[in-house]
């Protein structure tokens, strides 16, 4: 039976890490072949070398993550700010300028960028990561508009409050605190499901998509909704 990515071939990069292994698994679900990198992408080199070693693409999932600090503005020190940029939005250009010649030539083609909604509303303590994750929404809502002409569609998923290893692993999930975050600060009053998310990230990978350009979709339970 044909499923809604049968027949693509998605790359999901730190597949490893933040929404990659719920990813894949979905993807897979729904009949896609996919190329699951697990390495960083901090390395000026790694993004070309992933793309080249996965031949074919027709949708690149620009899954991103790493611990996020939370440092006083005040006291963000220039280490902090380089590294989160380093992972979170430097890998961006690098990949784009390594898949897009493939896709433009078959005039097709998108690229997922899995976000955050932390770039949408304030957080205390939380300037580095806000600005990392906001640059990466900028980046797509400039590209996506630039490449929409070539049939090339390029969109972002802003999360928060998303069961994931990398930001909400078993431990937090259970944690009081977080429970009592969820229901003073999130109208659902829970974590959105993984399942819920990257079933999200499948449909828009998928034809049935092919409308939305250079779009932010928030996925936060309505955390970001003021």
């Amino acid at each position: 039976m044909t499923t809604p990515l049968t027949g693509k071939r998605i790359l999901v990069t730190q597949a490893s890490d933040f929404m990659g292994p719920a990813l894949c698994e979905m993807l897979l679900e729904h009949g896609a072949t996919v190329i699951a990198s697990h390495e960083s992408l901090a390395p000026v080199e790694a993004a070309a070398r992933v793309v080249a070693e996965a031949g074919h693409i027709d949708v690149l999932v620009a899954n991103l993550a790493l611990k996020a600090p939370s440092t006083w503005a005040i006291d963000v020190e220039e280490p902090e700010w380089r590294e989160v940029f380093a992972t979170l939005v430097d890998p961006l250009p690098r990949l784009a300028k390594a898949v897009l010649p493939q896709m433009i030539e078959r005039g097709a083609g998108k690229i997922l960028v899995m976000g955050s909604a932390s770039a949408l509303r304030g957080m205390k303590r939380c300037s580095t990561y806000s600005a990392a994750r906001g640059a990466q929404l900028a980046w797509v809502q400039a590209v996506g508009v630039e490449l929409a002409p070539q049939q090339i569609k390029v969109n972002a998923i802003a999360q928060n409050f998303v069961e994931n290893p990398t930001y909400y692993p078993p431990a937090v999930q259970a944690s009081k605190t977080l429970q009592e975050r969820l229901a003073r600060e999130v109208p659902l009053g829970r974590l959105v499901g993984a399942r819920e998310d990257t079933a999200f990230a499948a449909y828009l990978c998928s034809d049935a998509a092919d409308c939305f350009v250079g779009q932010v979709f928030p996925v936060c339970g309505g955390w970001a909704v003021r």
